[in-house]
């Protein structure tokens, strides 16, 4: 019974943080992306600049999810100490 609320637990928390993560970012995406717009109509001239700093902005925001992901894997699966899995093993399927 203990290790289903564990495993249930886990999982729950996996999602949480990878779906928290993804949410944010979509909605940074969407105000870089309505500012870079708005930019660009009201200076047409300095479109290559905006550009580049939008395409930097959105890069370094698609990051978060990536390591959000990384990080959760990270800790699900047994490394930085946790070993949640480690505590699952006789439970998993062969």
């Amino acid at each position: 019974m203990e290790n289903t609320i564990l495993v249930s637990t886990v999982i729950i928390a996996f999602a949480l943080m990878v779906g928290f993560a993804a949410f944010g970012s979509a909605i940074g995406d969407g105000i870089i992306g309505s500012k870079a717009v708005g930019s660009i109509a009201r200076q047409p001239e300095a479109r290559g600049n905006i550009f580049f700093f939008y395409f930097l902005g959105f890069g370094i925001l698609e990051a978060f999810p990536i390591i959000a992901i990384a990080l959760a894997f990270f800790l699900v699966i047994g490394g930085g100490g946790f070993g949640v899995f480690s505590q699952l093993k006789p439970l998993l399927p062969h």
